[in-house]
């Protein structure tokens, strides 16, 4: 997990990787092979060259094993992409530094494509924040803070509206407040089933779970090593024991000033994708800007994201 660093400086802007296509493969290089090119097909980097000569183009490696070229983006997210290498770099470094997110349309001015490819550019970038640590959430002596919202269907000027939870997204959320590492998920709909099953799928039942009064918890929380209760409704926000559920109500407040100051608008086909960018931020929040963007492309491999054809379910 995200420790806390030495130093809070951003990254450069000035830096050739953002701006020269030849620095920003060799950045992309370092990144994904620091013991040099291996071949993405076969997974061999014993036999691996690159090739000359001015007809293909610098960055491309041939595989005595299988035989085949790639260049450092084939088997990434960046794959048969037309749009320049150090866009995408810039993309990624400004998506993940921005504490509540940064917009398809912002995207599209800064970096000059169109508003279509900016778009599907940042939910393949939201696609490499995916967490790639499975396994179960905290553990012996730990503590997990657990909490549900609900999201869209607000203004009452919206042509659907309609009142009430019921009409509105579900959202849970766990937080681990010794580490910093969050998880966040659409629900179809907030009832203790669905609240259970996320829960023992991804916290460790040694832990100890704390929540509000909520009755979702009641029956869920006597399977935990531990469960505490905070009374929000008696404007209760540190029970007696010590316990809160500040660290949870902290992430659902940058979730939401993120969505409704930035980007203002998320159909609900897409959410889960926006509860991964944010849960990916708010879980190394601690690390540099650089690091964090560091994170990120360690999650491009592996991972391929097309444009939904007429007879495919959607990416």
């Amino acid at each position: 997990m995200a420790k806390k660093a030495e130093t809070k400086e951003t990254f450069d802007l000035s830096n050739p990787a953002f701006t020269d296509e030849d620095a920003a493969r060799k950045y992309l290089e370092a990144s994904r092979w620091p013991d040099g090119a291996v071949c993405p097909h076969c997974q061999s980097g014993k036999h691996v060259a690159e090739l000359g000569g001015e007809s293909m183009g610098p960055g491309w490696y041939h595989c005595s094993e299988c035989r085949q070229k790639f260049t450092v983006r084939v088997g990434t997210l960046y794959e048969r992409s037309h749009i320049p290498l150090h866009k995408w770099l810039l993309a990624t470094h400004l998506l993940t530094s921005s504490k509540k997110g940064m917009s398809a349309h912002q995207l599209h001015r800064m970096l000059g494509i169109t508003y279509k490819s900016a778009w599907f550019m940042t939910h393949r970038i939201r696609k490499a924040m995916e967490d790639v640590f499975k396994g179960p959430m905290s553990g012996e002596g730990g503590v997990i803070e657990a909490d549900e919202t609900y999201y869209g269907n607000t203004s009452k000027r919206a042509k659907g509206y309609r009142k009430g939870h019921r009409h509105k997204s579900n959202i849970v959320a766990l937080v681990d407040p010794a580490t910093g590492q969050a998880r966040a998920f659409k629900a179809k709909k907030a009832t203790a089933a669905t609240v259970r099953h996320i829960l023992v799928t991804n916290v460790s039942r040694d832990a100890a779970l704390v929540t509000d009064e909520s009755p979702l918890y009641t029956r869920v929380g006597e399977e935990y090593a531990m469960h505490q209760t905070v009374l929000h409704a008696g404007r209760e926000y540190v029970n007696r024991d010590g316990f809160t559920t500040n660290h949870v109500e902290n992430f659902f407040g940058i979730f939401k000033k993120g969505m409704v100051g930035v980007y203002h608008f998320c159909g609900e086909q897409h959410l889960q994708r926006y509860l991964t960018e944010f849960s990916f931020r708010y879980t190394h929040r601690h690390v540099s800007d650089g690091e964090r963007a560091a994170l990120a492309l360690k999650g491009i491999e592996g991972k391929r994201l097309t444009y939904r054809s007429t007879n495919q379910a959607p990416f």
